[in-house]
């Protein structure tokens, strides 16, 4: 079936008004994004992203008494957008599958490559990572998540029980019990990431030696190690938590931080934590380091 796609620019104050009118105009979906470049990555649970200007897209059925409604609707908008209201007509694709056309085989390290159902690496040696990130973050093309992905690929995780924070789609936890971990904890607190995080599990064959959590539920214990890629904030606010999770010891992986926020980062562990020199790839930085062995008094 074809759509009929409206879209215009409209200042953040006006957007949610501006969803409300669309949908009770029988729009079929409202989506709103981020019209300049202002990334937010991972609002918390509740939070809005606070871009500034939003672009607005608002798709409806593509027939003459739609047309003539979609018509009205744009130049109903005219004064009130922040540029003109186009239509355009879309047809209609598998939309779940569009992810795939940016989406390919990509090596981190020497032996792990991710790579979507269907299209295995040319690599004979290749630990694989089969993923459908769904609606989740993480396919581990951005930089953050590669270089938590190579620090992997170069670790031994023989026998080892790991704690992926924050798992997104729960690639980290599936590629550490690929390359040998005993097994894995996932953690997030949006449900469609554990939907994500299981379905990916399960497709890779790794689901037995998996337990995916909301954060209020996992198990309080420790971990040889422990992975976060997430933000610099809650990164620096849930620092006792993370550290509360390693054995004496224990590997810490920490990423999702820029270069401009490394030192209030690692200033929240270095007193419990031996960092390592910190990783750099584009703007981004990732840490890791090992729990300090406790001192006697």
């Amino acid at each position: 079936m074809p759509w009929l796609q409206l879209k215009f620019r409209v200042p953040r104050a006006h957007a949610e008004s501006t969803e409300a009118a669309l949908e009770a105009a029988g729009a079929l979906s409202v989506t709103l994004l981020d019209a300049g470049d202002e990334p937010q990555l991972e609002p918390g649970p509740g939070e809005t992203p606070l871009w500034s200007e939003i672009l607005v897209s608002a798709l409806f059925e593509a027939d003459p008494a739609s047309q003539a409604l979609v018509e009205r609707l744009a130049a109903s908008l005219t004064t009130q957008t922040a540029t003109p209201p186009t239509i355009e007509r879309i047809e209609d694709q598998a939309w779940e599958r569009v992810w795939l056309d940016d989406f390919k085989p990509t090596c981190f390290g020497k032996r792990l490559w991710v790579c979507p159902h269907g299209q295995p690496p040319e690599a004979k040696e290749a630990i694989v990572v089969w993923l459908d990130p769904g609606l989740a973050f993480g396919t581990g093309h951005h930089p953050t998540t590669a270089m938590c992905l190579a620090w992997l690929d170069g670790a031994d995780l023989a026998g080892k029980k790991v704690l992926d924070f924050g798992c997104g789609s729960g690639i980290l936890a599936i590629a550490a019990l690929k390359l040998g971990a005993a097994r894995a904890v996932a953690i997030d607190h949006d449900p469609q990431a554990l939907e994500a995080t299981g379905d990916n599990a399960a497709a890779n064959a790794v689901a037995e030696r998996m337990e995916i959590y909301l954060p209020d539920a996992a198990p309080d214990t420790t971990y040889d190690v422990v992975l976060a890629n997430i933000l610099a904030g809650p990164l620096v606010s849930l620092a006792p938590k993370l550290i509360s999770h390693l054995r004496p010891g224990a590997a810490l992986v920490l990423s999702g931080v820029l270069a401009e926020q490394e030192d209030a980062v690692c200033a929240a562990y270095r007193d419990r934590v031996e960092l390592d020199p910190t990783k750099h790839c584009e703007d981004w930085v990732c840490m890791t380091g090992l729990r300090k062995l406790e001192q006697s008094p």
